[in-house]
């Protein structure tokens, strides 16, 4: 793949400027018309409403504001929660759980009594109301449908990652346990031996991995989650080498799908998917962070720095990420990941600004 990339600590930081910006004046333009199952409409888009995407987004803040201190980063969560919780919140499911992360992060670090009753009170609803599947996986519902007997991979990300450092933080244990469940039944399910990457879903009705796609921001959400999660939660000294084990299976088999620009396919096996920026960057992330913190060698560094100039290449000067595929439902072909169509997200933003922000650190 050549000579690496030589990235300056100026030039990372106007990025990270750069990519906030265009994260926070996301607008839904109406390409997407996506009505929640109340009949409200959905809107995975725009910075200012409370789903998945943001939730993500807002994810890459506090991680910013964790590492560099930037009071300006900190001033945007406690707007952005401020005037939700003023609002009101939506039902609880799996993707509206994902802004919880963040907010976790927020009142660890802060002490904020604002934020304390409603991270308890999600946490409670989520151990006591939410659906689950056979082993007691989390059912993947979402506001606009929901998904009988399903697991995907997502739901680590959105939940499990809010469960470790919530309950670490709270002095909750239980609620790390559950998080150590979920990845460990996730794993079960959705971890390919033969490879060690990850299948997007897996349902009980047919016993089945659906199109057994290897998708790429699937898999991300597992490289990037696993590696916080390690960070985060208070495992044995079993499960810590278990969940070790299984990064290393998966970001081992992901080195040689890397394609020459540094980027991943939407499909990491498939050359005929498009190479998409929102995975790499995730990818880039792990890699780095993953090398930093001795999972990995400096084939994983290299990775990750490759990796981190595909995401740099693609941050246009408005800020916005380009070629970030939009929400991807679950496929029961490999054409449906194909044709995903691509569009600026709050989660593209974040996994950029995830992948800049532990740039900063080497």
């Amino acid at each position: 793949m050549g000579a690496l990339p030589e990235i300056s600590k100026d030039e990372l930081t106007r990025h990270i400027a750069l990519v906030i910006k265009g994260m926070t004046e996301l607008r839904h333009d109406g390409r997407f018309h996506e009505p929640n199952l109340d009949g409200t409409a959905g809107d995975y888009v725009s910075f200012n409403s409370w789903e998945w995407p943001q939730g993500v987004g807002l994810y890459g803040i506090a991680r910013l504001w964790q590492h560099t201190g930037d009071e300006e980063a900190k001033k945007l969560l406690d707007n952005w929660y401020q005037a939700q919780l003023s609002s009101g919140l939506p039902p609880l499911n799996v993707n509206t759980t994902a802004p919880m992360l963040a907010l976790s992060i927020l009142w660890s670090e802060t002490g904020d009594p604002r934020w304390e009753s409603t991270l308890a009170s999600w946490a409670e609803q989520l151990m006591t109301e939410m659906p689950r599947t056979h082993c007691g996986g989390f059912q993947h519902n979402v506001s606009d449908k929901i998904n009988d007997d399903e697991l995907w991979d997502d739901t680590l990300f959105m939940v499990a990652l809010f469960l470790a450092n919530y309950g670490r933080a709270a002095d909750r244990p239980e609620l790390s346990e559950e998080a150590c469940l979920q990845f460990l039944v996730h794993t079960h399910y959705l971890s390919e031996r033969e490879t060690g990457l990850w299948f997007h879903g897996w349902t009980f009705d047919g016993h089945h991995n659906f199109a057994r796609a290897r998708w790429a921001r699937g898999n991300s959400w597992i490289s990037a989650g696993l590696l916080d999660f390690l960070e985060t939660a208070d495992l044995t000294p079993s499960l810590e080498r278990y969940f070790a084990w299984v990064l290393r299976a998966q970001m081992e088999a992901l080195i040689d799908y890397q394609c020459s620009s540094g980027a991943w396919r939407t499909l990491v096996d498939d050359e005929t998917s498009y190479e998409e920026i929102s995975a790499t960057a995730a990818f880039g992330y792990a890699f780095l962070k993953g090398a930093r913190l001795g999972y990995g060698d400096e084939r994983w560094e290299r990775a990750g720095r490759l990796a981190l100039q595909a995401v740099i290449d693609n941050i246009k000067e408005d800020g916005t990420v380009a070629n970030v595929s939009y929400g991807t439902r679950m496929g029961h072909t490999l054409q449906f990941y194909r044709d995903i169509p691509i569009h600026p997200t709050a989660y593209g933003q974040s996994m950029s600004l995830l992948c800049l922000v532990e740039a900063l650190q080497h």
